[in-house]
């Protein structure tokens, strides 16, 4: 007794020019539970694919035209795999050869079988190939799915990273933002409160893809929604950690840092929550490194968070930079590093923002051979009144 195909009701179309190879086919599938169609020609196959979804084509490789060449075969298998790249054809003839098998083969036959045929070889061909089918059409429908699901997560990232910089007084700003796949695992973001104070936010997510970008995504609201001028830094990452541990990110975690700037004071108070310390480089050369903070975000709902407070003058740049950057591979595995970034910096110190933005970011490009292999985020501050820029993506 030949084993059942264990498939719900698939349906598969023959095709072949000899009504009674049709009748036989049928009964032989009826009795496995396959619903069958038939066709009697090319165009009548190519009809049918057109009308509905079949698990598989059985198809014969000479028609009317011609009994021995198999060439009606070979172009109806090319015009099926133009149609659907995933349905199974098994092809069957009493013509066979290697050099026609090969042929069929290349332009996309799935399997080969002679006639007469044997009943149990035959069900055992059609059951691998149909089960083969469907599954790559349920690969195709997730890959479609997570195609969606990108888009989606792509464009709420892109409506929630700033396109053009608030103006804030005596100061300048500059940034760029490279999403390495699509959907970034950094943001940043600078919120006014008033003319001369501002919000200045950088942070990573561990990790790539949607996942990552979606987690971003939701920081990135979480972050919209607590900031305020009278929130201090170390309140504020506070309660985005306390939000982000009450969820289910799968292990994932933030690295984040947020400061408030007084551009008319000069002063930056921060917390740094696990994140590169930015580079505060000021017009002498010296350098302070901005690490004062505590934990990452995600991780420990009963963090503590620390600030500093760092003095901008005249002259200096502020660098706030993810790990895209520094962690940046040329093709030996060297990284572009800190100490060549604080060079650009220190050699660019009397050039605006967006140019030493857009010297850093070609040096890196350079560097790396065009590619960057992690999401890349660069934000440039200095105390010098020239108007902000457009971010550079």
């Amino acid at each position: 007794m030949t084993e059942t195909i264990p498939l719900k009701f698939p349906c598969a179309l023959i095709a072949d020019d000899q009504p009674d190879v049709l009748a036989a086919l049928r009964l032989l599938l009826k009795v496995e539970g396959v619903e069958t169609a038939t066709a009697i020609s090319p165009e009548a196959v190519i009809e049918a694919v057109s009308a509905r979804e079949f698990d598989l084509v059985l198809m014969d490789m000479n028609y009317a035209r011609d009994t021995t060449s198999g060439r009606e075969g070979l172009d109806l298998i090319s015009r099926l795999r133009a149609m659907d790249r995933a349905l199974p054809v098994v092809a069957m003839t009493a013509w066979g050869s290697l050099e026609l098998a090969v042929e069929a083969m290349r332009r996309g036959l799935d399997d080969f079988v002679l006639k007469p045929w044997e009943n149990a070889r035959l069900l055992k061909v059609l059951r691998e190939q149909i089960e083969a089918g469907r599954a790559r059409r349920r690969e195709a429908r997730l890959q479609a799915a997570r195609e969606l699901e990108l888009a989606a997560a792509r464009d709420l990232q892109q409506r929630l990273v700033p396109l053009q910089l608030p103006a804030i007084r005596n100061c300048e700003i500059a940034a760029a933002w490279r999403p390495a796949h699509g959907v970034s695992g950094d943001f940043f973001d600078v919120m006014p409160f008033g003319d001369a104070r501002a919000a200045l936010c950088i942070g990573d997510v561990m990790g790539k893809g949607v996942a990552a970008g979606l987690l971003m995504s939701n920081v990135q609201a979480l972050v919209k929604a607590f900031a305020a001028e009278d929130v201090s830094p170390g309140e504020l990452c506070a309660r985005v950690n306390a939000m982000l541990c009450r969820q289910d990110n799968a292990g994932k975690f933030v690295t984040f840092f947020y400061g408030l700037l007084d551009a008319d004071r000069g002063l930056l108070r921060y917390t740094n929550a696990g994140h590169n310390p930015p580079l505060l480089v000021r017009h002498d050369g010296s350098v302070a490194r901005l690490g004062q903070g505590g934990p990452v975000l995600g991780v420990f709902p009963d963090g503590e968070y620390q600030e500093g407070e760092v003095a901008v003058a005249r002259g200096d740049r502020l660098l706030l930079f993810t790990d895209g950057i520094t962690e940046a591979s040329n093709a030996s595995g060297e990284e572009f590093g800190e100490a060549r970034l604080l060079e650009l910096a220190r050699e660019n110190g009397a050039s605006t923002a967006e140019t030493l933005r857009d010297g850093i970011m070609r040096e890196v490009a350079a560097f790396t051979g065009g590619e960057f292999q992690d999401d890349a985020t660069l934000m440039i501050v200095g105390q010098d009144g020239i108007p902000n820029t457009r971010v550079s993506r």
